[in-house]
């Protein structure tokens, strides 16, 4: 079965929280209340493990805008950088790799889901995603985050976010044909824009490419993503290689040491 994914384009989100909302009601996840954050009109604050779509604000005034692609321009020059962002379901996802339990999995659409009923709430998942996404729900002790609707894909139906989504920020289907549709995007935006980039497409970063990547019209850490995210149990092989050579030569210079002591005796 072909991978399937998300293909957000920034340009074409407008704030509307529609996929948080859908998103919280289709997983029957709890609010998080109205807090204010004092962030624009942000009141979720970051991905957790009961906000799993978060729609990022970020203001840019005094020249910090650096094109004309914005859905929503503020007076005085400024402008909105508006961003629905989720777990990247990521090729090479360490949140995988360290679980003990193998409560994560990675589905026949290529996605990586938490089974609700395996996870023992160790944790380990947490530290090891490289973008902050997995967390561990304090009311019920266990990891969550994004499944990409595995539910609904089984019975062939998009994720509730994509649905909900009125201006097609957020499109859902075969990673292939995302990628391809995604490029020919920025080729457009890149006309206006220079600092336009595809973020998670290339399957050559530290991840292996994400399984839901970004068209974002400036730099990532502009909306809180890593630049350069890089999977953080990418070196376990070479380590553990590492460690069993240090414990062979140790193990080779006590026989040899014990060899002298027998022969001396």
């Amino acid at each position: 079965m072909e991978r399937m994914g998300f293909f957000t384009d920034t340009t074409l989100c407008i704030g509307c929280k529609a996929c948080e909302v859908a998103c919280k009601e289709w997983n029957q996840l709890p609010a998080d209340g109205y807090t204010f954050t004092g962030d624009s009109y942000d009141n979720t604050g970051a991905l957790n493990g009961t906000t799993w779509r978060h729609v990022a604000f970020v203001e840019q005034f005094d020249g910090e805008a650096r094109d004309l692609v914005s859905p929503i321009a503020l007076d005085g020059g400024g402008r909105w950088l508006m961003s629905s962002d989720v777990c990247k379901h990521c090729t090479h996802a360490a949140c995988l790799d360290v679980c003990p339990t193998g409560a994560l999995f990675r589905t026949e659409f290529g996605t990586v889901v938490v089974q609700d009923d395996v996870c023992n709430g160790c944790g380990y998942c947490v530290p090891a995603c490289p973008f902050g996404v997995i967390d561990r729900r304090t009311d019920i002790g266990r990891a969550a985050k994004c499944t990409l609707c595995y539910d609904r894909l089984k019975n062939d139906e998009k994720p509730a976010c994509a649905k909900a989504c009125p201006t097609e920020s957020i499109q859902f289907g075969p990673l292939s044909q995302l990628r391809e549709r995604a490029q020919k995007r920025l080729e457009n935006v890149g006309t206006i824009n220079a600092a336009a980039q595809l973020y998670g497409a290339d399957q050559r970063d530290g991840v292996g490419g994400f399984g839901a990547f970004f068209l974002l019209t400036d730099d990532p850490e502009v909306y809180g993503l890593p630049p350069s995210p890089r999977a953080t149990t990418r070196d376990l092989p070479a380590m553990w290689r590492a460690a069993a050579l240090a414990g062979a030569a140790l193990a080779a210079a006590v026989f040899v040491c014990n060899i002298g002591s027998n022969s001396a005796a």
